[in-house]
Formats: structure tokens, sequence, C-alpha cells
């Protein structure tokens, strides 16, 4: 068994299994004509449910033949143009080769005397998203999981930062379609169940600042503690922007920590033609920022920034067999000083590799491409006559409904757009979300590859409305 292990005597195994391993994913890709085969659940789990996992086939062919079997050919792909679903990006080459090398090296980025290099990496990745937010020469910040991490990381030092153990008295302010990793974050936060305001809208599903100063205000004479407020750069429904400059100025007003969620919007971190969008996010106390969101990066890779580095001690503690308290005076650069993880996978590795085959201008393009796009598919929609689209789109996100002219009942319409969105997913020939809006369902295009056209997204609307006027017509029959 030791000749599956990886290391000088092994190299040669290596590289021909991971070849192999490439040459089948390059095959499927190569070969793959729709984002989903339509695969169903009880189709698919007797398969994995009968394999023996304490046999081992003992031959990578045999289990590269397996694997495609139960997973290369069913997997939902997200490099297809017709993947509109969710926030999930196709990946630049540079970053798939970066994740090869940090897989094989396996640096833990949590000590220096585990990662090196890649400690400096990292921090250099830091200070490069830290300027480009401009948060000041004070800044900091450190890799995670995703957004959710960063989120729940950054309203731990909001919270700490308040300065008080009367954690029902604390509030914070989100709008009404921000992510529910806040309301998740003050739960484990040990906050009390009021304590995430939810701040109304307006119609192009910005945080009301108007609202926003009532509620502070009322938060004030209530004699509570304003502890943070979150604005959200890219809603992940409609990829909305908060009005960023006026939520600092009340967070500067009544002292309350500002924290931008800009686990989408990011990309225009590195636009040239829209990064003005986002003006106002370099006067945020902390920043969420989701690489493997609009940087085309492969998951995960996210990070979070704060302004002043010293706050960041909140999630430090000094373990012996880590990271005594020694090493800060010997300025050793332990990352787990940061981090709510501490064994943590070297992800900046991917960013790095594309910055330095593509640079900040690549990526900027590649996610204005989709912006434009959004913008062009949002012209359609409002020229469609079967379709009611909600809200002009800041990113690249469109939500719409399909509302035929025969039919008033709105809960019919819901569930043509609900079994729309089902026929569609299980014929494999295009993958949609939904979400609701104002209690109705809607479907939902999140646009991220720059492959995809004004023609694809034509094509799935035409799939759409027919597979809502099947329905409608089986109801229609159904009903007589």
């Amino acid at each position: 068994m030791r000749s599956h292990l990886l290391n000088d005597t092994t190299t040669e195994h290596y590289r021909r299994s991971v070849t192999e391993g490439v040459e089948r994913v390059a095959a499927q890709l190569a070969s793959t004509d729709r984002p989903f085969t339509g695969v169903t659940v009880d189709d698919l789990a007797p398969r994995i449910d009968a394999i023996d996992l304490d046999q081992p086939l003992g031959d990578t062919t045999a289990v590269l033949d397996e694997l495609e079997d139960v997973y290369l050919r069913d997997a939902v792909y997200f490099h297809h143009p017709r993947y509109l679903a969710h926030l999930n990006c196709p990946v630049v080459i540079p970053a798939v080769l970066g994740e090869v090398v940090l897989s094989a090296v396996n640096s833990s980025l949590d000590t220096w005397d585990q990662s090196a290099g890649g400690t400096l990496i990292e921090r250099k990745l830091i200070d490069w998203t830290a300027a480009r937010i401009g948060l000041g020469p004070a800044a900091d910040g450190v890799f995670t999981s995703g957004g959710t991490q960063s989120n729940l990381q950054a309203l731990l030092l909001a919270r700490e930062e308040t300065k008080t153990d009367e954690l029902t008295k604390l509030r914070v302010f989100a709008s009404e379609v921000s992510h529910f990793s806040v309301q998740k974050s003050a739960k484990l936060l040990g906050l009390g169940p009021d304590a995430v305001v939810v701040v109304p809208v307006d119609h192009d599903k910005r945080m009301q600042t108007v609202a926003l100063a009532h509620e502070l205000e009322r938060c004030a004479e209530a004699g509570l503690i304003p502890m943070a407020v979150v604005a959200t750069a890219g809603t992940t429904d409609f990829g909305s922007i908060d009005p960023l400059p006026e939520i600092a100025g009340l967070c500067e007003q009544y002292g309350a920590w500002m924290h931008v969620d800009a686990a989408y919007g990011c990309g225009l971190l590195a636009s040239r033609k829209y990064r003005h969008r986002i003006d106002g996010i370099e006067r945020a106390d902390s920043v969420t920022v989701d690489y493997h969101k609009s940087f085309f990066q492969p998951v995960s890779s996210s990070a979070v920034l704060v302004r002043d580095a010293a706050t960041l001690r909140h999630a430090t503690y000094h373990a012996e067999y880590l990271n005594p308290r020694r090493m800060v005076t010997e300025r050793i650069p332990n990352q787990v000083d940061k981090s709510l993880q501490t064994t943590r996978r070297f992800d900046a590795l991917k960013l790095w590799m594309t910055l330095r085959v593509m640079g900040a201008d690549g990526i900027g393009a590649l996610f204005d491409e989709v912006c434009d796009l959004a913008a062009e598919g949002w012209k359609l929609l409002a020229a469609d006559p079967r379709f009611d689209v909600v809200v002009e789109p800041s990113l690249s996100t469109l939500v719409f409904r399909y509302v035929p002219a025969a039919v008033t009942d709105p809960a019919e319409i819901d569930r043509a757009n609900l079994y729309a969105r089902k026929a569609l997913f299980a014929s494999g020939d295009a993958v949609v979300a939904g979400t609701k809006v104002s209690g109705r369902h809607h479907l939902k295009f999140t646009l991220l590859n720059p492959e995809t056209t004004t023609a694809d997204i034509t094509a799935v609307l035409d799939l759409i409305a027919g597979h809502a006027e099947q329905y409608l017509g089986e109801s229609l029959d159904r009903a007589c």
C-alpha cells in the first residue's frame, strides 16, 4: 500500500494517475452538450448504494470507469452556457492548475512552519484585495471557506468591538433580501431572537436608507446597541447593490460597524467598466469577497477583509503546540492567529496563479461580459409579453416570471412557473434557479458564464414558455 503514498519514489505513479484523471475530465467536458443529464435521485442512488467501500478495485482505470458511471456523466456542469441557475461560475485554467499544485503539496495555511511561502502569498493577496477595496494601510484579512464563514467572522468582530456582555441588547441591520447567513451568524453568536432587524428595500431591491435611519434611531431610543449594519453588494436573488455611501454615513452617525457582503459583487473590484457601482465600499469596517463567484475560481476561495487589522485579535487563540504567544514577538507570521479555522487549504494559490497568468484586467473583462449580457437579457425579457421581469440588473442576475395571457389566477401561474423549472431540469437542456418575490414564484438566471449568449437566453426562455404552456394545457384538460 505504500506505493500509493505521494513521495519521491512514486512520482511516476502520481504523474500517470493524475494525467489519466485529467484526460477523463477533459473528454467529458469536450463531449458535454447540455449542463445536466436529467438523472433522478431514484436512478442514481441505487448505483452508489451498490458500491462496497470495503472492496477496493485496486486499479486507477477501474476506479475512473466507476466514477464516470456514478459522478462524471451525471454531474451538473457549470461550464455549459445554459447553466443559468446559482452563483456557480465556470473556472479559469490557471486556477485549476493551482488546485492541482496545492492538493499535491498539501500545505496547511495555519502556521508558518506548515506553509512558509504559502503564508506570504496569502498575505500578499489579502493586501492586494484590501488595496482594491480601498480599506487603507492598516487593513488585513484572511482566506475563508466561503461567504457564510466570512460573514460570521465579520459579525463576530463587530460583536466584540461593542465591548458589552449584554448580548440581548445588540442589533444587526440587514435588508430583507440580504443573505441568510446574517440570521444564521446572529444565532451562532448567541444574539437574541430579535437581534436581526430587517430593513425594507426599494423597487430596485436596494436597502432603503430612510428606513435604515428610522430603525437605527428606534434602536438608540430603546437603549439598544447598533452592533452592525450589513450592506450587500450583490444580493443573491437580484444582484442588487445597497447604497453604500449613504449607509456608511449612517454607520458613522450611530457608531455601528459597517460590514459589506460583497461575496457576489466583488468581481467589480477587477472591473474597469463598472467599478463605480460599489463606490463607498472603501468606508466599510469589514468586507466579504467570494473569488469563487465572480473571479472564476474553483470552490472554495473566499476572504474576509477588515479596515483595522487589530480587530482580528478577537479570533485569536494561542495554543502552545501550534502558535504560542512568543511567536508574535519573534515576528513569525501564523495565519491561524486571524482565522476561525485551524487546518486550512492553500486556496489562495488559485487566485495567485490566475493573477499571474491573466492579470486583474483579464478577470474584470470576463465579469464585465456577464454584466453586459444581463443588460441585454433584461431588454429581451422587458420586450417579451410572455414574461414579467422584476428589476433591471446591477450585476448579472435576472429574476422574472412567465405570465400567460389567458390565465389570471396567480396560484395557477405559480404552479406553471414551478413546473417549467422542474421540467427544464429533468430534460437537462438548461438549469435555471427559482425564488419568491412578494410571495409569488419566480424564475432566475444567474449569468456568470461569458460563453453564454443572448441566443442561449432566448432559447431557454422559449423552453420555459413551452413547458409552462404544456402544464397549463394539461391543467385545463384535467379541469374539463
